[in-house]
């Protein structure tokens, strides 16, 4: 499974750069100079970092072979992907990669099925996205309300008061 760590944005200057919408914990190892990094659209890479520099809080690369602004322009909206094996599993075991949860079937703690999650959303509150039926309901991503991730298993448990798996079902 491959994860998107980056979004390639417009061309910054006249010399090829781009800029990137960070999508990764570590950027300065994953946009390293030096670093390959594969792309979706595969046959826009793979791009090889050849200059990485922070301006204004927004990351700036400059890629091997990607010259002048007309060249950084064509990179414009591809995705930088990393293959998911290359993602060393979190220290702590109550943290997850996104990829790691989504798929994941859940079931509440009587063991009746609730759906699978199909997304994870990080607003203040991280939130599963629950597919159930024709709709989804969005769980808060605390200890509380999912009491346990089994990754062998391939489920999450859900301890839900009352209500809250219907609260937000779409029809």
């Amino acid at each position: 499974m491959q994860l998107v760590v980056g979004r390639i944005g417009r061309p910054h200057g006249i010399r090829g750069e781009v800029t990137v919408e960070v999508r990764t914990d570590d950027p300065g190892m994953r946009f390293a100079p030096g670093a390959s990094l594969a792309t979706d659209p595969a046959d826009a890479g793979p791009l090889v970092v050849e200059t990485a520099r922070w301006h204004k809080n927004i990351l700036l690369l400059g890629f091997e072979g990607v010259i002048g602004r007309d060249g950084a322009e064509t990179l414009r909206g591809t995705m930088l992907v990393i293959d998911s094996g290359d993602v060393p599993p979190p220290e702590d075991p109550d943290e997850f990669y996104d990829h790691q949860l989504i798929g994941l079937a859940v079931v509440t703690v009587e063991g009746e099925p609730v759906g699978e999650i199909t997304d994870v959303l990080h607003h203040g509150q991280d939130l599963l996205v629950v597919r159930r039926g024709g709709g989804e309901v969005f769980v808060p991503f605390v200890k509380t309300l999912v009491p346990e991730i089994d990754l062998a298993a391939g489920r999450a448990i859900v301890d839900a008061p009352p209500g809250l798996l219907d609260l937000n079902e779409a029809s």
